[in-house]
């Protein structure tokens, strides 16, 4: 009678796998992200000019062809301008973000950097910074150009600081949006689509380039209310580009400063896990 052998491989214990490196502090693959995200703009000069030509273009157009009949209380148009533009580049900012997540995602880079030793908040972070650089230099731009058509900073060195700082931190709110948004949708078409009609009407039912109190009274209420119309006027105050809101206008344009930080606070508290969920889940094996 023949009896079965086992070989003494089968019976000899599994291997465990080796643990996966930890790879470099997240600090650097944050700086690593960042790096191959501008590396994309040196390449290709033309993303800049939603930055910077389309942001200029606003302002003269604006401020020379139709700031003739826009008038402004106790200010120049100009300077009443040139914050409204500031903050609607910034909320422009979303789509940068949306559409490059998106193509990374459809490219299989994501799951590239995956197999990688690197955490994905690293690549939330390293996109959500370079994002705020890219929109950075439009500010600079615009201040540049302000300059030249007679917008100046009235107020001093710390007001001046924290107008930037109020308006990087809408910018960094407004990043959310644009992971979320190119975490769920799955197209770059679609989400071109979806923020082209969601942000930029939403920039324009504000205080960006008109006062408030000239709109009917149900629209005012709304513009009144939108959080970058907070952000807008905390900047015309703490620059000196506008007199402070009457009595008749709505509590978050009276107190604008605080209602900005509230405004960013609430958008990425409620939006912030939103977006990293639907990152999860797009990216989950």
């Amino acid at each position: 009678m023949s009896t079965v052998q086992t070989s003494p491989a089968a019976d000899a214990p599994v291997a465990p796998d080796r643990e996966r490196p930890a790879g470099p502090g997240f600090g650097r693959q944050v700086a690593t992200h960042v790096r191959r995200n501008l590396a994309h703009i040196k390449r290709q000069p033309e993303m800049l000019t939603d930055v910077t030509i389309q942001p200029v273009m606003f302002v003269l157009l604006f401020g020379f062809i139709f700031g003739g009949a826009i008038a402004v209380g106790g200010g120049n148009y100009r300077e009443f301008l040139l914050p409204g533009i500031m903050a609607q580049t910034m909320a422009f900012s979303s789509f940068v973000v949306a559409s490059g997540l998106c193509t990374d995602l459809n490219k299989g880079i994501i799951d590239r950097f995956r197999t990688l030793p690197t955490q994905r908040a690293s690549i939330l972070v390293g996109r959500s910074v370079s994002s705020l650089i890219h929109s950075s230099l439009g500010v600079l731009v615009m201040s540049v150009t302000g300059l030249f058509i007679g917008w100046r900073i009235r107020g001093g060195i710390v007001d001046a600081l924290l107008g930037y700082l109020v308006l990087l931190g809408f910018g960094f709110a407004m990043i959310w949006i644009g992971i979320l948004v190119g975490s769920r949708i799955k197209t770059i078409e679609a989400v071109n689509g979806v923020m082209f009609t969601t942000i930029f009407p939403i920039t324009f039912v504000a205080n960006t380039f008109v006062p408030p109190e000239t709109m009917p009274d149900w629209l005012r209420v709304v513009a009144e209310w939108n959080p970058l119309s907070a952000v807008v006027q905390a900047m015309r105050e703490l620059w000196g580009n506008a007199p402070a809101m009457g009595p008749d206008a709505a509590w978050a344009l009276q107190h604008p400063v605080l209602m900005s930080f509230v405004w960013i606070v609430v958008l990425t508290v409620v939006i912030a896990p939103l977006a990293l969920k639907a990152f999860d889940a797009r990216t989950r094996d």
